[in-house]
């Protein structure tokens, strides 16, 4: 196995759990876009979570590319 494979194994289980502790509203609805608000701001801990959650996907995204042309 290659390092592209161990960062894409690593890289999507921290994706996974990232985008799992990201809270959109209290109820399923809400998470499904049943939800009342339009737009909202990422403040605080929410902010660092999403930002995070995109450097996790495109990590997750070039290891896939790289991965696979080597």
């Amino acid at each position: 196995m290659s390092i592209f494979n161990y960062i894409s194994m690593g890289s999507m289980v921290i994706m996974t759990i990232l985008i799992l502790i990201q809270t959109r509203g209290a109820s399923l609805g809400a998470g499904l876009g049943g939800g009342g608000e339009v737009n909202t701001i990422r403040r605080g801990t929410d902010k660092s979570i999403h930002q995070l959650t995109v450097i996790v996907a495109f990590t997750f995204s070039m290891s896939l590319m790289l991965g696979v042309t080597v």
